[in-house]
C-alpha cells in the first residue's frame, strides 16, 4: 500500500517523497512553514522556507541566524518529485497554506486560517485538493462570528465610556496577529493615546514594516513614570493580566479579545469586565465552508475540535479522521 503523502511523524507532519516538513516541533533538515506563531514555527531546523510575507516575524521567532527562503504566494518550488507552493490562509501576517503535489495527488495542509477579511494580511483562498488537512479549532456550530468592524465599534465605545470616568482600558489579546488586527480595525480617532505593552510593540513593528497601516502607538516601557494613563487604551498579551507589570496602571477596566468570548461564561471565568468575541480562526460555517471550496475527498483535522469534526463530517459521507499534531500548545495564543 501507498503510503501517505503527509504523515506525522515524532518530529512533525513529513513529506517522504520531497523529504520535508511542515510545521515540524523538532528540528529537522528541511521546513515548511506556515506561518509565524510558536506552535508552528520553531528553532533548530536547518533550513526554513515560508511566504515572503512573514520573514520579519519569522527572523524575530526563529534568530537572525535561521537560513530561511522567502516564497511569494502561488511560486511553487521542487522538492525532488514533489511541488510546493504556498497560498494565503488569512490567518495572521505572511500565514499560508502548504499545497503539495505528488503525480496526480494534491493535499493541502491549511495550518491556521480564517475566511474573515483582515486588513492586517492576506485573504485566505481555497485551493482545490484531494486530501485537506484542516485545524479545528472552533468546529462547533456555536462557534459564529459577529462582523469585525462591529466588534471594534464596540471597543472603541468602551474606550471611550472608559476615558470620559477617567479610567485606564486595558485589552488583552494576543501579542502577533490579533493585537494588530484589533488596531486596524478600531475607529479613529480614540480619546487619547493607545499605549503597548513589550511583547506587542516589536511584533507591530514588523507588521508596519511589512506595510501595514495601524494607527499610531507608544510603548509603555517608554511612558513617563508619572503618566495618567486615564484616557489610554492598553494593549497587553494575556500572560500579563494579575503581574507586577499592571501595578502602574489605576483602576484599570479589562477586557478580552477572543473567539472563545462568545461562550459568555469564558468571560466571567477569567474575570475581565468585557469580553470581545474577535477570532483569527475560522468559525463553524466557514470551516464547513472550506471544506467543501477544496473539493477534497479525504479531510484530516488538528488541534481543537478535531473528534468532533471528524464525527459530523463522516455523518455525512465524508472520509474523515483526526491526525496528532502538537499545534495549539502556544500559551499565548488565545484565539
Amino acid at each position: 500500500m501507498t503510503p501517505p503523502l503527509i504523515q506525522p511523524t515524532d518530529r512533525g507532519l513529513y513529506c517522504a517523497a520531497g523529504d520535508f516538513h511542515i510545521d515540524p516541533w523538532r528540528p529537522v533538515e528541511r521546513a515548511v512553514i506556515t506561518h509565524a506563531h510558536a506552535d508552528h514555527a520553531r528553532s533548530g531546523s536547518n533550513h526554513y522556507w515560508a511566504s515572503r510575507d512573514s520573514l520579519g516575524l519569522l527572523r524575530r521567532r526563529l534568530g537572525q541566524r535561521a537560513e530561511i527562503t522567502g516564497l511569494d504566494y502561488g511560486e511553487t518550488r521542487s522538492f525532488g518529485p514533489v511541488k510546493v507552493s504556498l497560498h494565503p490562509a488569512g490567518h495572521v501576517l505572511g500565514s499560508a497554506q502548504v499545497r503539495v503535489a505528488h503525480g496526480n495527488e494534491v493535499w493541502v495542509a491549511s495550518g491556521d486560517y480564517k475566511r474573515d477579511a483582515d486588513p492586517t494580511c492576506a485573504a485566505f483562498e481555497p485551493v482545490v485538493c484531494d486530501t485537506f488537512i484542516t485545524e479545528a479549532t472552533f468546529a462547533l456550530p456555536v462557534y459564529r462570528w459577529p462582523p469585525v468592524a462591529d466588534v471594534a465599534r464596540d471597543i472603541h465605545a468602551w474606550w471611550q465610556d472608559n476615558a470620559a470616568a477617567g479610567r485606564t482600558t486595558m485589552l488583552f489579546c494576543y501579542a502577533l496577529g490579533k493585537a494588530q488586527r484589533v488596531l486596524a480595525e478600531l475607529p479613529t480617532p480614540g480619546p487619547g493615546p493607545i499605549y503597548l505593552h513589550g511583547a506587542v510593540a516589536p511584533l507591530t513593528d514588523d507588521y508596519r514594516a511589512a506595510g501595514v497601516t495601524l494607527p499610531a502607538t507608544r510603548r509603555v516601557s517608554e511612558a513617563p513614570s508619572d503618566e495618567d494613563y486615564g484616557t489610554s487604551l492598553v494593549i497587553a498579551p494575556p500572560s500579563a493580566a494579575g503581574s507586577t507589570w499592571m501595578r502602574r496602571f489605576r483602576r484599570p477596566l479589562t477586557g478580552f479579545a477572543s473567539g472563545w468570548m462568545r461562550i459568555r461564561g469564558n468571560r466571567r471565568r477569567r474575570g475581565h469586565d468585557r469580553g470581545f468575541v474577535i477570532s483569527d480562526h475560522v468559525d463553524w460555517p466557514g470551516l464547513l465552508q472550506t471544506i467543501e471550496d477544496t473539493g477534497a475527498r479525504q479531510v484530516l483535522t488538528t488541534h481543537g475540535r478535531a473528534d468532533e469534526l471528524v464525527r459530523y463530517l463522516t455523518e455525512r459521507g465524508l472520509q474523515a479522521r483526526p491526525l496528532a499534531t502538537l499545534y495549539g500548545d502556544d500559551p499565548e495564543e488565545e484565539a
